[in-house]
């Protein structure tokens, strides 16, 4: 009974090991696909990874949509994946989503979430995060900066959930 047990969870381990470093392989093809131009191959390694909720994949896929690269460029696509990705703490689909916003891509132009998001990416140690931040700032009345910082603080407590 005791080997038995022994197999199963030897075997489990294996198994789930094998699952990760698919899992990373298939990322890895993604990249390597996008960087050298072959977004129909990218595509298809980030759609399937995405899905299953990979991070980097979610943003990489929100990225081909936000720049056209084998998709027909789809501001709102972007930000359903940039979305996904940033529920996950993924700071580079935060501060696109901050661009997002600042420009007016895929949603309404809003200044007071463009720099929610950007305060987000400052907070997070990014440079060019909080130089947007203040970018932004300066466009903003008092009370949309003071609305804009307290949905910086309610999205950081909600760990990036529903922002």
């Amino acid at each position: 009974m005791k080997t038995l047990l022994t197999t199963l969870c030897l075997t489990i381990a294996v198994f789930l090991g094998s699952v990760g470093a698919s899992f990373s392989a298939d990322y890895q093809k993604g990249l390597t696909a996008a960087r050298s131009g072959n977004y129909a191959s990218a595509l298809r390694e980030f759609r399937v990874l995405a899905e299953q909720g990979h991070a980097s994949a979610q943003y990489n896929l929100g990225l081909m949509y936000d720049n056209g690269r084998g998709v027909p460029q789809d501001y709102k696509e972007s930000m359903k994946w940039y979305s996904k990705s940033v529920e996950q703490g993924h700071v580079e689909a935060q501060y696109n989503l901050g661009v997002m916003y600042g420009n007016g891509n895929g949603v309404r132009q809003d200044n007071v979430y463009a720099h929610m998001w950007f305060d987000i990416v400052a907070s997070n140690g990014d440079e060019n995060g909080a130089m947007n931040r203040d970018i932004v700032a300066k466009k903003m009345t008092r009370e949309q900066l003071a609305e804009a910082q307290e949905l910086a603080r309610e999205c950081l407590r909600r760990k990036y959930k529903g922002c």
